[in-house]
């Protein structure tokens, strides 16, 4: 307990540059995989393919994949870059099949409905299809969050500091202590996000209480451990 208070401050800024490291690939993950979910769900040809081929993705052990990156796209390997594409990668690899089963979803009487009083193919998904698809759509994320925040602290196997350094460093100097503060910081962290996007999720989606989207969770890949 006296290492916690002694270094706290050491543990709020990994907290801080962790969470960063996050956040950006979740958002981007969203933003890649809601056009690549929207193919999948319009085009039934290359739906199989492209839920296939994206869900592979995840198989890949996360410490190869990020030692293989560099050396493909051309970066430093010791790099928040580095681990940000690989985490973008990760993120897409779940919620391409969310964004699809998520407009699946949607009543096709609905979308005739607003077929029907005018809506375009553009109008209409963004005010319909997309919000009703939000329930799904949004335990994806969920998922993605944690799963993203977990797999963060393999960075520091490559040389990107977060709270992976409390795990590496903890069992070097043998303070379990610090490895504790480490697993406990990404919990919160995790726990934290989890709740703002369920709190941004009933604000923005009221229906979400009622659909509680269990069957999208089932669906979600589960998080994995850092390989």
């Amino acid at each position: 307990m006296n290492w916690v208070i002694d270094n706290i401050g050491l543990i709020f800024e990994l907290s801080l540059v962790h969470l960063r490291q996050s956040v950006i690939p979740i958002v981007l993950g969203f933003a890649l995989s809601l056009p690549l979910g929207w193919i999948a769900w319009r085009y039934r040809l290359v739906r199989g393919p492209v839920i296939v081929l994206t869900g592979l993705l995840y198989t890949i052990p996360s410490l190869a994949l990020l030692i293989l990156l560099p050396a493909v796209v051309g970066y430093s390997p010791i790099s928040e870059t580095n681990l940000i594409v690989g985490l973008t990668i990760y993120a897409v690899a779940i919620l391409v099949r969310s964004v699809a089963d998520g407009l699946d979803s949607v009543d096709a009487a609905v979308r005739q409905s607003a077929t029907a009083v005018g809506y375009g193919g553009s109008r209409r998904f963004w005010t319909v299809d997309l919000p009703l698809a939000g329930p799904v759509i949004l335990a994806g994320l969920r998922v993605t969050a944690v799963s993203t925040i977990s797999l963060a602290t393999v960075g520091v196997l490559i040389g990107v500091t977060n709270l992976g350094y409390l795990f590496t460093n903890g069992l070097q100097r043998r303070i379990i202590v610090e490895v504790l503060a480490g697993v406990i910081a990404v919990v919160v962290i995790a726990l934290i996000v989890d709740l703002l996007l369920m709190l941004v999720g009933r604000a923005v989606m009221p229906w979400v209480r009622a659909t509680g989207i269990p069957t999208a969770r089932r669906r979600a890949l589960p998080v994995r451990a850092a390989a």
